[in-house]
């Protein structure tokens, strides 16, 4: 594949930064250069908002049914590319193929389910305590809302983002990720060529100065970004200002409790797979495993054996079933929470190291499945997200709470309960403290549903209708009639 670049997409063109700053983006897999991209600055946010000013009022003006029609429009196109676009996100962030397409048709998805669900937005009509008066509630769209997109599912959440925004009748300024801003070109591709009016939507690979700018941007109504704590806390301090509607999905810790009827088969597949799918690299992933003393043995070994089966190479092969992590940070995390874990008594059970790749593919970014068993809670790995190919196994007895110990940390996002007694497992996961909870099934999204976090992992929706009226705000209009 020949390389690939870039430029900022403002006002529906394909324009360099001011500061003519550009980045390489390399495969984590071989260390080639993929593309480059421009990387906005403050000053290239300004002239993004000013055209997304000019692109709300256009925007605003057609019907619901006309805006659909574009949205459906694009979503085809973005069908089409799939094959394409899959393969590129793969060399520029590290998935295999399949998770590429995967990610890529689910956002197709939530883009035609936003399309459809801004035809449905209504008002109504509210009694008053006077004859002669009228109450009209009306949901209206907020104005140019501003998005920031992460590098480990970035057109799946880009998508998350784009659909409800503008459904509901926004114009969307985007911060893609530097690290994967390649595919999401081709994404935003789709939009304008289904006839996109200039300045909807923008798009503005960059780092920290672009998003301060963004957050802090007085003509900005509101923001929504997936992103780590730290950043969403940076996000919020810098909205207060201008009083901004936030809308954040942050870090997460999630529990996986293993009850002692589970089907210890189909746990372990569960648990293995939403721990090592993307290198670990994951918002819900699964970080840490509680699983009951009479089945510890046997599940140990069945997560274990999940995660030696994983074939890791480059996404593009046929065959692979794991990638390389996308930066070297992600494994210098996970040595440290596994040396700390082993420290205090934990044992490997299958990973802790470097795999061994075939020739041509960078060793230093693939790192073995790893699970840890035996792990005591007061380990780091038991508090703090990984983000990596790591996944701690904790023994719990008849006389623990093992829902206090899930409970146990600053985060919400997801939980998991496996066991057969769903009337048990289903108590269990009302006990949960995290914004979504999967009984029997490793996956807490929804395209019809809210997905968001409690406690330090964020607030607001996405998905759902929930989604939708995130990016709108309501208006009442009290009318008093001369002849009521």
């Amino acid at each position: 594949m020949a390389s690939l670049d870039r430029d900022l997409c403002i006002g529906g063109d394909w324009t360099p930064s001011l500061s003519g700053d550009r980045i390489e983006v390399r495969d984590p897999a071989t260390g080639e250069l993929v593309g480059t991209s421009a990387v906005a600055n403050a000053a290239d946010v300004d002239r993004a908002v000013v055209a997304a000013q000019e692109g709300f009022t256009r925007w605003n003006l057609l019907t619901a049914d006309e805006r659909a029609e574009i949205l459906i429009r694009a979503a085809a196109l973005v069908d089409e590319r799939t094959p394409a676009i899959a393969e590129l996100l793969t060399r520029e962030q590290g998935k295999p193929v399949p998770d590429s397409v995967k990610e890529i048709s689910f956002g197709a998805q939530v883009i035609r389910y936003y399309a459809e669900q801004g035809r449905r937005v209504w008002g109504s009509m509210r009694p008053t305590a006077r004859k002669d008066i009228r109450s009209l509630v009306t949901w209206e769209p907020l104005g140019v809302v501003a998005a920031i997109v992460p590098w480990n599912y970035p057109v799946d959440l880009y998508a998350w983002k784009i659909g409800p925004a503008l459904a509901a009748g926004n114009s969307v300024v985007v911060k893609p990720p530097v690290e994967a801003p390649l595919a999401i070109a081709e994404f935003v591709r789709c939009f304008l060529d289904a006839g996109l009016p200039e300045g909807v939507l923008s798009d503005l690979p960059g780092a920290l100065e672009a998003g301060s700018r963004l957050s802090e941007h007085p003509d900005v109504a509101a923001i929504t970004a997936t992103a780590s704590t730290a950043t969403g806390q940076a996000i919020m301090r810098s909205a207060a200002a201008t009083m901004k509607r936030v809308t954040l999905e942050l870090g997460g810790h999630s529990p996986f409790i293993v009850l002692d009827d589970a089907n210890i088969a189909e746990a372990a597949a569960g648990a293995a797979r939403r721990s090592f799918s993307n290198a670990g690299q994951i918002c819900i992933a699964v970080n840490r495993i509680y699983v009951a003393d009479s089945i510890a043995d046997e599940f140990a070994e069945a997560v274990a054996a999940e995660a030696r089966a994983i074939t890791l190479g480059h996404g593009v092969d046929a065959g692979v079933t794991g990638g390389p992590v996308t930066t070297p940070a992600v494994i210098e995390k996970t040595r440290k929470h596994i040396d700390e874990a082993v420290a205090r008594g934990a044992v490997l059970g299958a990973g802790g190291k470097n795999a061994v790749v075939r020739d041509g593919l960078d060793a230093s970014m693939f790192f073995e499945p790893t699970v840890l068993d035996r792990v005591p809670v007061d380990a780091l790995v038991m508090h703090e997200e990984s983000f990596g190919p790591l996944v701690a196994v904790h023994r719990f007895g008849a006389s623990d709470d093992v829902v206090e110990l899930a409970n146990r940390g600053d985060y919400g996002l997801a939980a998991y309960v496996f066991g057969d007694d769903l009337d048990r497992a289903w108590g269990v996961a009302e006990g949960l403290h995290a914004g979504g909870v999967g009984v029997n099934v490793n996956d807490v999204s929804e395209l019809q549903a809210p997905f968001g976090g409690w406690k330090m992992s964020g607030f607001g929706r996405e998905l759902g209708p929930e989604g939708l009226q995130g990016m709108m705000q309501q208006r009442h209009i009290r009318i008093r009639r001369r002849n009521g």
